[in-house]
């Protein structure tokens, strides 16, 4: 998504007193700004659609690629009436898609209430406890060490917050950061590390398998399926999660920026093992309209990094990795 400018240059050029060729600037009505996007989309369409044929196979259905782009293209087109509707008459929460400071965090703990998440090596640990713990630790630290930050809690207590709530809440705050904490787990018990998600393109089935785990306490929630923030969205349907996992946010850099810092943070300080920095479709991201991430702090399925994420020293160590990223993060978004 990109800020159009509200001036631009004339073809014309007019002559100042001193003889100096200058060209005049003026304002551009937005119709034309709006028609010039949107022709260089449809262009950009036409040329994908003519010339891609290649199919996907997928749960046993063949989805054509055609199909899917242009899909991608009627949002890209709603996203551009929408912008000129921000730039014509604005709106109650402005669409800042450059923020040069760090005024109020928003820090998800994931799961909670009748959603237990993930269950430990041995089943006496759920996620929801662990991510909640870790979370208040991070918000503690931020309002010991950052003066002027505010924290603010999608839950504090151990209560079901629906994940289109959640980001509802960091954007009715508005919010210069999401970070979502959950915890792994994986069938193959000898894994471990830590890894770090962002809105977009799932690389891998392992990746795609992270966000429907993720994504199924949409299921616990009372008529899902009528929803309208999760626009017919199927937690069931690997369809579905090819579309979800296309959307790119607007501040994407950002936040590949902020999850590259921590997972270095990681691996410098070994808290944990680094798996790296990843994307795949999750709804707890799709909706923030700012720099987002979800943080799997580790397995605990694997049973040696389960003590180490139920213990106190383990979860302060997580937190402060965070915290610490975070300074680094500010650091270079206010340069």
């Amino acid at each position: 998504v990109s800020v159009w400018p509200s001036t631009c240059v004339k073809k014309q050029t007019t002559k100042n007193t001193i003889g100096i060729t200058r060209r005049p600037k003026t304002h551009v009505p937005a119709g034309t700004i709006l028609f010039l996007v949107l022709r260089k989309i449809w262009c950009k369409a036409k040329y994908c659609l003519d010339a891609m044929d290649t199919i996907f196979f997928v749960d046993k259905k063949l989805i054509s690629v055609q199909t899917i782009i242009k899909m991608i293209m009627v949002k890209r087109i709603a996203l551009s009436f929408s912008l000129l509707i921000v730039m014509v008459g604005g709106v109650s929460h402005p669409l800042n898609l450059q923020k040069f400071s760090l005024n109020t965090i928003v820090i998800d703990a994931g799961h909670g209430g009748h959603d237990p998440g993930c269950i430990s090596y041995g089943k006496d640990i759920y996620e929801k406890d662990i991510c909640l713990r870790i979370a208040k630790k991070l918000g503690n630290q931020i309002q010991d060490s950052m003066p002027g930050v505010k924290v603010v809690y999608t839950r504090t207590t151990d209560k079901f917050v629906p994940l289109w709530q959640r980001a509802q809440i960091a954007n009715n705050n508005n919010a210069d950061l999401f970070i979502s904490v959950h915890c792994n787990a994986h069938p193959e018990q000898s894994l471990h590390g830590t890894e770090t998600y962002v809105m977009g393109l799932h690389k891998t089935q392992g990746n795609l398998e992270v966000s429907k785990r993720e994504n199924s306490a949409i299921m616990l929630e009372e008529n899902y399926e009528e929803n309208k923030e999760y626009g017919g969205f199927d937690p069931e349907s690997d369809e579905a999660y090819i579309i979800l996992s296309l959307y790119q946010s607007a501040y994407r850099n950002q936040s590949l920026n902020l999850a590259s810092t921590f997972q270095k943070t990681v691996e410098a300080k070994k808290i944990r093992k680094n798996l790296g920095v990843k994307e795949a479709g999750f709804l707890v991201l799709w909706k923030t309209a700012m720099p987002a991430i979800l943080v799997e702090t580790g397995f605990l399925t694997n049973p040696d990094e389960k003590k180490y994420l139920v213990s106190d020293a383990g979860q302060t160590k997580i937190a402060q990795s965070i915290f610490e990223s975070l300074l680094e993060y500010k650091a270079k978004l206010e340069k």
